[in-house]
């Protein structure tokens, strides 16, 4: 089932788009393109849309902005889910808002299924919650949820994260509707695009994941989780956060070790690069570069120029 919505910008209208997997240096590209050439920065973060996620989502610091304004970071309640819809919403109003003021805007983020909503027509079919079955869903561990979305959608399960119970039903939810999770197909560019992709060995990127695991706790990512749960946010609802959030909740409620929850959460986002990879793949349009390689740095710099330049 495909459904497309007629939207679409000017032609004239360019974005660049940084996108790649998690710990691979996106944030520090968009921000050297944005003071290169007079852009904002929009994060495409399913996570730093929230408010209090900072530590843990790898919320850029004012420092790291290094003066350049970002949109879309702190405009949602972490104890509410923000959808993929109200996201294109208000990525879409700070696209045009950059563009009226006659600069670039730079869609930067991990999350695949936020930058094909902005970009393209692409839509989701209209399936509302249904709380009976979400209350009998929510009685399953994640394991029971994901053989349960296997059955209904085997493409789709291939692409979850696994241990998330929120997506899991969310998916099942609509597979159950839809007979499966409609396919987000390519579909027409709302606006002129240069999507630039950052790539390293598995090697390489497993020992930044690493790094940056350690960093995050020394910076204090236990004291973020403590001070969210003393604002409110239950155990449950930052569990279905995912990740960081997941794993840190339950060493924090004595679930599992210290030494188990580092493990199995640099484990689970190494899975997690792997899946964005794979989504970002299935886009031939995307240009791709190894972030440390100064000769591809020089490429990239090129690349927008030529881009910039270009009348339609």
């Amino acid at each position: 089932m495909k459904i497309l919505c007629p939207r679409h910008e000017s032609a004239d209208s360019k974005i660049i788009a940084v996108v790649g997997p998690t710990a691979s240096g996106k944030t520090d590209l968009a921000v050297e393109l944005a003071r290169r050439f007079n852009g904002e920065v929009i994060s495409a973060d399913s996570r730093q849309i929230y408010t209090g996620l900072d530590i843990g989502t790898g919320k850029a610091t004012k420092r790291e902005m290094r003066g350049v304004p970002h949109h879309l970071l702190d405009v949602a309640n972490p104890k509410r889910t923000m959808s993929v819809v109200q996201y294109e919403r208000l990525a879409t109003r700070a696209i045009r808002d950059i563009l009226k003021r006659g600069k670039v805007p730079i869609l930067c983020g991990g999350t695949g299924l936020y930058i094909d909503t902005v970009l393209t027509n692409a839509s989701f079919p209209s399936v509302p919650p249904n709380a009976t079955l979400r209350r009998t869903l929510s009685k399953l561990s994640t394991e029971e949820l994901f053989k349960k979305l296997s059955a209904l959608d085997t493409e789709r399960a291939e692409n979850i994260d696994a241990k998330n119970p929120h997506r899991l039903i969310r998916a099942i939810e609509i597979a159950t509707v839809l007979g499966s999770v409609p396919e987000r197909v390519p579909a027409k560019q709302r606006y002129d695009t240069l999507t630039i992709g950052l790539t390293l060995p598995h090697n390489e990127l497993s020992e930044r994941i690493h790094m940056r695991l350690l960093s995050r706790m020394r910076r204090g990512m236990v004291a973020e989780i403590t001070r969210l749960h003393n604002e409110g946010l239950s155990w449950k609802r930052m569990e279905a956060l995912g990740l960081e959030y997941r794993f840190l909740a339950q060493f924090q409620q004595g679930k599992i070790s210290k030494e188990i929850m580092l493990r199995d959460l640099e484990i689970a986002i190494r899975h997690y690069a792997k899946r964005q990879m794979v989504w970002f793949k299935r886009n031939k349009d995307i240009h791709w570069f190894k972030p440390a390689d100064l000769n591809d740095r020089k490429k990239i710099i090129t690349l927008v120029e030529s881009f910039l330049e270009k009348k339609n």
